[in-house]
């Protein structure tokens, strides 16, 4: 048996607080074949985030260089501050055949949508806006006035939830996470991406 894949690419969304980061984390250590895309920020690190790891971190000024070159397959402005998804290393791993992740808000996550209409798309639900509060206020990293502000955009967020092909309520975290991986072997065995050649 001879086989090809094309690379697919997995957009994942959802608002702060659902556990986006937990769930991803465990696919990307169960696949090796997918990578994550790290996104530009100019917000500043979190406590035990990584520049080149979680975000690139950057300025304002150096954002808006590369938004002018076209650096960027989506951008957006969540929260205050600038995000996004650099345009050629996600282009080049899908050539090379390799999957993609982008874990991105849902205003540049329509962005991916529009432009690159065979992507796979996932919007992550916390199983209650009460929850979704308690999850903010045990991370201990944002003020209360940010957390406000987090919810308030959460209820905007979820409100387009059903722009996304899939839906996954992160109430489980191992539930979640095996249907998270089971969206992935599904979407790769899709005969768009997935090429065998049954020989004599």
């Amino acid at each position: 048996m001879r086989e090809a894949r094309k690379g697919m690419l997995l957009v994942i969304s959802g608002p702060s607080g659902a556990g986006k980061g937990t769930l991803y984390g465990k696919v990307l250590a169960a696949d090796p074949d997918m990578t994550f895309s790290v996104s530009y920020t100019t917000r500043a690190p979190r406590p035990g985030e990584v520049d080149g790891k979680d975000y690139r971190f950057v300025s304002d000024g150096e954002f808006r260089a590369m938004l002018e070159q076209d650096g960027f397959l989506e951008h957006a402005q969540v929260h205050g501050h600038f995000y996004g998804t650099p345009r050629q290393p996600v282009l080049d791993a899908l050539e090379a055949g390799r999957s993609v992740m982008l874990d991105i808000d849902p205003q540049g996550a329509l962005q991916v949508m529009e432009k690159m209409p065979g992507c796979v798309s996932v919007f992550i639900l916390p199983p209650s806006f009460t929850e979704l509060r308690r999850r903010l206020e045990g991370r201990g990293t944002e003020t209360r006035e940010q957390i406000e502000r987090r919810l308030q955009n959460a209820r905007g967020e979820v409100a387009l939830k059903d722009k996304y092909q899939y839906l996954v309520v992160n109430d489980d975290l191992e539930v979640a996470y095996r249907t998270l991986q089971g969206i992935v072997d599904a979407e790769k065995q899709r005969s768009c991406r997935y090429f065998p050649v049954v020989e004599e």
